[in-house]
């Protein structure tokens, strides 16, 4: 893998790419393989996206250079390659793999194929976002069964605010008979309240500071952190 993330596509498109890709009825994780992602969101921590593969959902543990943090945008499609140990050994986060080196990046991909990915990813309605009540839980609760990524398609909102009191970024939204309200992990989001001077966007507004309308939101669960793991907002989406 090349030292930086290269982000000069190969010969063809994106949509070449993802055509080419052999699919799979499930994820190859096997250690020095390498996947084909259309990236859903790009954290320090991990970068979710969809194996183009198989069609699920995955995140990538990156170890981002100091002088070259996170740089994929949603709907980037990338090739990485899985460590000689894909370390998948956390409960909290069964869809979590360790890559070795930096994401290749291949192109970006819009329209139908991803309008078809995303309604296919959509999770169904529940009582409970991530599936349990509250914002956290005690890591020791998760035994890896439940997923750690889920792709909604909010019933109301979704709006973005901030707290008055600690100025963090959050996002709240319907889903089902639910309401929500979960921080943000997404610097776009947070460039948006700065760059609107809101601290509360939503509808019409926030569709023209986010430059798209939000009609998908990823929600994620955290690292571990002083024993917890949060439901936090890694980006919203578009239709595609």
């Amino acid at each position: 893998m090349a030292a930086r993330s290269a982000r000069t596509p190969r010969s063809g498109t994106a949509r070449d790419v993802a055509r080419s890709v052999k699919h799979s009825d499930q994820i190859a994780i096997e250690g020095g393989t390498s996947l084909t992602l259309l990236v859903l969101a790009c954290h320090e921590e991990d970068t979710t996206g969809v194996d183009l593969a198989s069609g699920a959902l995955v995140r990538v543990r990156v170890d981002w250079p100091a002088e070259h943090g996170p740089d994929l945008a949603p709907f980037d499609v990338v090739e990485t390659q899985l460590a000689a140990e894909p370390e998948r050994d956390d409960l909290a986060q069964p869809e979590a793999v360790t890559a070795t080196g930096l994401p290749r990046h291949l192109g970006t991909l819009h329209g139908r194929t991803v309008r078809h990915l995303l309604h296919q990813l959509a999770a169904p309605v529940e009582d409970h976002v991530l599936g349990f009540p509250g914002a956290s839980a005690p890591y020791w609760e998760f035994k890896g069964f439940r997923p750690s990524l889920a792709l909604i398609e909010p019933t109301k909102g979704p709006v973005l605010f901030r707290r008055i009191g600690d100025r963090t970024a959050w996002v709240r939204f319907g889903w089902g008979r639910s309401d929500n309200w979960l921080p943000v992990e997404d610097p776009q989001l947070e460039r948006a309240l700065d760059v609107a001077r809101r601290d509360r966007l939503q509808g019409k507004d926030l569709a023209s500071a986010l430059g798209f309308k939000p009609h998908f939101l990823v929600a994620a669960i955290s690292t571990p952190r002083d024993g917890h793991c949060y439901k936090t907002v890694r980006a919203l989406l578009p239709r595609s």
